[in-house]
């Protein structure tokens, strides 16, 4: 393991540029579940259009058609709180058991549940899950410090120590480069394994308060996250060791979650802080705020979103039991 951290605090300091004036609201949508109590997230849009998602609270995978507003669900063992969602080219969907500590593969054509256990004990709180180059699964194990592998050919889960403790690490990515990134909860480091040695590398950011969530990575491999301490957009840039922190509209108490990257590498971010959420976009050429859109439902907490390219939307979950799309271009 390497930590880079104080070098990168002296070279390169903190800075909150201003923002812009905010522009035009987005077009957003929302479906209420009609399960209640739901805790719905992880909205991921198939090739065929249908909207997956998991229920956190209620133990189950459900669809959502958007054109007929039509609802369907699949429920798994109890107790299995599923945490995350993936869908992959062949839409079967692949989920994160935070409660059963495995990951899961569902065929909708069967309802047929393959469980894939994590391979040590100490590995609980599954948080979040991200598809490699290869069509392997990264996922994070944020209670228990971990960040691993699913090799979903022949079912290996390999699971790699950070050595710092309490780490905590929560998001999850991976880049254009092939290298997988998370950010972390318990401590102002984001985390980048090395996949020819399996070693973890932390870059420490200079402010120690900082706290991340979600992270995400656009085309130049730049890496973005969520700021939930600070309240902030903040870059990485890996080439040069830089952290840049931008103050969120919201301000300090804006608690960004949910994000997500358009193909224009513009970046779309939830502010939880208020009652009311609300979805802001950044341009990362013009490194402004572009806009401010509140959730129609309040949204209570959102936390993982996912982009559909084809139609230019952003689809997420609520704690307020809707799921939601965004139309960003």
């Amino acid at each position: 393991m390497m930590k880079i951290g104080a070098l990168l605090i002296l070279s390169c300091g903190l800075v909150w540029p201003a923002t812009s004036a905010l522009g035009d609201t987005v077009d957003i949508r929302e479906w209420l579940v009609p399960w209640e109590n739901s805790e719905p997230g992880d909205a991921y849009v198939d090739k065929g259009g249908r909207v997956w998602f998991i229920s956190q609270n209620g133990d189950y995978i459900a669809n959502l058609s958007p054109e007929s507003g039509d609802f369907s669900r699949y429920d798994l063992r109890k107790g299995t709180k599923p945490s995350a969602l993936l869908v992959d080219n062949n839409r079967a969907l692949w989920f994160a058991s935070s409660k059963r500590r495995y990951i899961g593969s569902l065929n909708p054509a069967t309802g047929r549940v393959v469980e894939f256990s994590m391979p040590s004990n100490k590995a609980k709180d599954l948080q979040a899950l991200a598809f490699d180059a290869a069509g392997d699964i990264w996922f994070t194990v944020e209670k228990s410090n971990f960040i691993g592998r699913l090799d979903v050919v022949n079912g290996v889960i390999d699971l790699i120590p950070v050595p710092t403790k309490n780490v905590e690490p929560h998001g999850i990515v991976v880049n254009a480069n092939n290298e997988p990134w998370a950010a972390a909860a318990g401590k102002n480091v984001l985390l980048r394994v090395n996949r020819i040695d399996w070693s973890i590398t932390e870059f420490e950011s200079p402010n120690k308060k900082s706290r991340f969530r979600e992270i995400v990575a656009t085309s130049d491999n730049q890496v973005w996250y969520a700021d939930f301490k600070l309240g902030a957009l903040g870059r990485f840039n890996p080439q040069s060791g830089v952290f840049t922190e931008w103050l969120l509209p919201g301000g300090e108490n804006s608690r960004p979650v949910g994000m997500a990257v358009d193909r224009n590498d513009r970046i779309w971010i939830i502010e939880t802080g208020e009652k009311t959420n609300r979805l802001v976009g950044f341009d990362t050429g013009t490194e402004q705020f572009l806009t401010e859109t509140d959730i129609p439902s309040g949204g209570g907490s959102i936390d993982n979103m996912h982009y559909y390219e084809p139609a230019g939307e952003i689809w997420f979950g609520t704690a307020t039991n809707y799921i939601g799309r965004a139309k960003v271009h």
